[in-house]
């Protein structure tokens, strides 16, 4: 955790010190994974629980670029939001993930081979150059450079011949980052199994020049055929946010989806007080990394830290029946809360507006206006959701 300190001003030290080298710095060496990753931003982790917000981001960088000279920057942000979008549209994506991964994991108890493989990938112990030491590397710190993320995808799936949603589910479990719309549909994209006819080959000399000769991988597979897919259905729609009520007393559900809530509680009068949910366990059906455990935890706890009384009494719950307990011990009339993007957290609060109806407490899901405007436009690949950017950036 001591490369990502879990709190705001971390965040913002971050932020300042990136901000100018957000410019053509960036656009000429962002691809290039060397040790300290000197020419990244490093606020992944941030943006992913809303520590720091990527408006607040957008705005610190083209303030000090303008959007031309920061477009490569700009992009790489709006792949996160265009990511969320597209899986907000096509929710029962994630659930054939997750069954996909129980099947894979089943197989891992069964086949001995296939679980002697996953085991050896997954402790760096391939012998592949490069490939075992990013597995020792998130492991260790939690992070990994995004291109060499996509070569560990393509030797888990095309050299290795692992699931590539035991891979999927490695990263979710290790990274301080780990989103499960970026995490999933990268993976997905890798394997072929995003994008008809298109796959992610990692290449030995691609490899050499963006690690600085670090790492040559020798004997990688070459060739990939197409996986069969199921045609896409139709995207569906993006739920309506909705708006407390002031009048109403009002109790504030803390996730870690969204450290910022300052957004949430400007729409009531008092916030009476807040229940802290995390849900970090329900990102894997094995064991979460301590470290991300932690980490998220320590971020909860700061962000009750830095906003005082504005949250009124902190009380842990893990349930939604610990939730409907503490709603109706406080009688409160309405749960405001930051609505959990398509992944673990909306699954483990499942059933929380119909255990709270019952009693007559109203449940307002929120959604973040940038989010509203954006999330719609993810209908098909992220170059036509490119064409929006500039109209998104204006309403910044």
């Amino acid at each position: 955790m001591n490369d990502f300190p879990p709190n705001r001003a971390a965040a913002l030290d971050r932020l300042a010190a990136f901000v100018p080298k957000a410019g053509r710095a960036y656009a000429q060496w962002r691809n290039h994974d060397l040790p300290g990753q000197p020419h990244v931003s490093g606020l992944s982790p941030y943006l992913r629980h809303r520590i720091i917000t990527e408006d607040e981001v957008l705005r610190a960088v083209i303030g000090a670029h303008g959007m031309q000279s920061a477009s490569k920057f700009i992009d790489e942000v709006y792949w996160r939001t265009y990511w969320k979008g597209w899986l907000e549209l096509r929710p029962w994506v994630w659930q054939d993930h997750r069954i996909a991964l129980q099947a894979a994991l089943n197989r891992t108890r069964v086949e001995a081979g296939l679980r002697a493989n996953w085991e050896a990938a997954c402790l760096g112990q391939t012998g592949i150059d490069g490939f075992d030491d990013w597995a020792q590397e998130l492991v260790e710190t939690g992070y990994l450079h995004n291109h060499a993320r996509m070569w560990f995808a393509s030797i888990w799936v095309f050299t290795l011949g692992l699931p590539w949603e035991l891979g999927a589910d490695f990263f979710l479990r290790h990274l301080l980052d780990g989103d499960p719309a970026s995490n999933t549909l990268s993976w997905r994209w890798v394997a072929g199994y995003h994008t008809p006819g298109k796959t992610y080959l990692a290449r030995p000399d691609n490899i050499e020049r963006y690690t600085n000769g670090r790492f040559a991988p020798r004997g990688l597979a070459n060739f990939a055929p197409a996986p069969e897919m199921r045609p896409h259905a139709p995207p569906g729609r993006i739920a309506q946010p909705q708006s407390p009520d002031p009048r109403r007393v009002t109790g504030l559900v803390l996730t870690e989806e969204d450290l910022s809530p300052d957004w949430l509680i400007r729409g009531v009068d008092t916030v009476n007080t807040t229940a802290v949910v995390k849900a970090t366990a329900a990102r894997s059906s094995l064991a979460v990394s301590p470290m991300v455990e932690q980490w998220v935890d320590a971020a909860l706890a700061n962000t009750l830290a830095d906003h005082g009384d504005r949250l009124g009494s902190a009380v842990r719950c893990d349930t939604v029946a610990d939730i409907h307990e503490w709603a109706k011990a406080k009688g409160l009339q309405q749960v405001i809360m930051a609505r959990p993007t398509v992944g673990p957290t909306a699954d483990h609060l499942a059933g929380l507006e119909d255990r709270l109806s019952a009693d007559g407490i109203r449940l307002v899901m929120a959604i973040r206006p940038s989010d509203s405007a954006a999330w719609p436009r993810a209908t098909h690949g992220f170059f036509k959701f490119r064409e929006a950017i500039p109209k998104l950036l204006a309403a910044l």
